[in-house]
């Protein structure tokens, strides 16, 4: 049967505390889906954020970030008094996250949380440490280490624990020992009440796709304790790193600078540790989308010390190999590629070989220089095995793309729809019901598109740094109109099927 979801974020959850997290507004949230006759709910990439607060630039691929730990779980566990909570100041906009409030304030919160735990007597925390020990050892210590060098990157750290040698590894484990357990502590937080969310959701009938960038961020775990991995040079520098080449989008492309892989080392290890960081995600997650999947059959090469992305190259990637090694140790799972922009006839034929849905996006579809009735981003051409937006986390919402597009374009739209009497300002609900009624298998509506918002509510600008990432819910945006607008809509294109009734009236 097909199915439906909606994509929000966990910092765009409503929440008294400043950001989104694992408090009761997202168990309110999960009823709210259920309620709208939901099958999924799309997020996006869990990771501890750092400048810029972008997801897909993440201290580490494996561990949580700190700002999502409930503060009213803490409270339950005498950890923290809601006086404690509630007297910090966390920002005064409802609408945006200020971030820099965010890290002083929770920070503190959770010091103080971790000082009134016993977790010298806590065996929940010892197994969690056992349990994680691959990813965690080295995570907390970068954490302690970011701290104790004044926040600074760790390629500006002292040369013996930069280059991650054994001796200092030791001195530094010893020396920071109470702050590397405070790190240890934090993801212990994150995913005990993550795991408890995620089986709520579960339990309501709700499957959570999660999301995995293609790579990681320089200034990262992954990167300090695992540098054979990457290319790098002798003193842990880029030699290449990742971006795109200019397109309609960007006439310089987009240098997103985060470091390029050995390919060859990780074929040489049998991609194991690809294999442990997909393996890893299908503990958190019922889903996965993968991020800018044509960079594993080729992906695009840029000098360090570029000024742009112009001058890059695209290198063979590790193409059906990689996909076949994960598979073989963990078996089918439920996959979405991200194969958005100019997708060649290589990157088409690993996915068919993978058998991963690729994703439509509505917004896409109106571009004179495409194929016109033939441009696969129409709902009419969606095939059963894609997944089907109005647009993405990247994209303007759809009322704000209606109103940016051209008047040709426009045109063109409501004459796809055969709708000339809709009001602009309600043209979101004519385009969800399009691609709700195409054949895609899963359909995904940001929550901002259901409720017509304009660009400020638009999550990211790709190439642009300040004001991303931060808008999220308010306490009135969630009502039961809009959960019973979006449960009918759901039902009459086939998407729930309630078990009182299978009529269409």
């Amino acid at each position: 049967m097909r199915k439906a979801g909606i994509l929000l974020p966990i910092t765009a959850l409503h929440s008294s505390y400043g950001i989104g997290g694992f408090s009761k507004e997202a168990y309110d949230f999960v009823d709210f889906l259920k309620e709208a006759g939901q099958s999924y709910w799309q997020i996006l990439p869990m990771g501890p954020t750092g400048f810029g607060d972008s997801p897909y630039q993440a201290f580490s691929s494996f561990a949580g970030n700190p700002y999502f730990i409930g503060l009213d779980g803490l409270i339950e566990e005498g950890l923290l008094t809601k006086e404690e909570c509630e007297s910090t100041d966390y920002g005064q906009d409802e609408r945006n996250i200020d971030y820099k409030k965010i890290n002083d304030s929770r920070l503190k919160l959770l010091r103080k949380a971790y000082k009134s735990a016993n977790v010298k007597s806590d065996d929940g925390f010892r197994n969690f440490i056992g349990e994680n020990v691959r990813w965690l050892e080295d995570y907390a210590l970068f954490m302690a280490l970011k701290y104790y060098f004044g926040g600074k990157p760790w390629y500006e750290w002292d040369f013996e624990i930069k280059m991650c040698q054994a001796k200092a590894t030791e001195k530094y484990n010893e020396m920071l020992y109470d702050e590397v357990m405070f790190w240890k502590f934090v993801q212990y937080k994150f995913y005990s009440q993550w795991q408890e969310l995620k089986e709520y959701a579960n339990n309501k009938g709700i499957k959570i796709i999660g999301d995995i960038p293609i790579y990681v961020a320089y200034d990262s775990a992954d990167v300090w304790s695992n540098s054979a991995l990457f290319q790098l040079d002798v003193n842990k520098a880029p030699i290449k790193v990742a971006g795109c080449p200019p397109d309609g989008f960007s006439k310089k492309g987009q240098l997103w600078g985060n470091p390029l892989y050995k390919w060859e080392i990780h074929k040489e290890t049998g991609y194991i540790w690809w294999i442990n960081r997909i393996e890893h995600c299908f503990k958190l997650y019922d889903a996965l989308r993968i991020d800018h999947f044509r960079g594993f059959d080729e992906y695009y090469s840029i000098e360090f010390g570029s000024g742009d992305a112009t001058c890059g190259k695209w290198e063979n990637g590790p193409k059906k190999a990689l996909f076949d090694a994960i598979a073989n140790r963990i078996g089918k799972k439920e996959i979405i590629a991200e194969d958005l922009g100019f997708i060649t006839d290589s990157v088409k034929e690993l996915l068919e070989h993978c058998e991963f849905p690729g994703m439509r996006i509505f917004e896409f579809g109106f571009d004179k220089r495409d194929q016109g009735a033939k441009n696969h981003y129409l709902p009419h051409n969606y095939t059963e095995n894609c997944v089907a937006y109005t647009g993405t986390h990247d994209n303007p919402t759809i009322v704000s793309w209606f109103f940016e597009i051209s008047d040709d374009e426009r045109e063109m739209v409501r004459e796809y729809l055969c709708d000339r009497y809709t009001p602009d300002s309600e043209i979101h609900m004519p385009i969800i019901g399009a691609i709700m009624r195409s054949q895609a298998r899963l359909c995904i509506i940001p929550i901002q598109d259901y409720l017509g918002y304009d660009s400020r509510s638009r999550i990211n600008k790709p190439s642009t740094v300040g004001g991303n990432w931060t808008w999220r819910l308010s306490a009135a945006d969630l009502t039961p109109e809009l959960s019973k607008r979006i449960y009918e809509i759901t039902r009459l294109c086939g998407r729930y099927e309630p078990k009182e009734t299978t009529t269409l009236t």
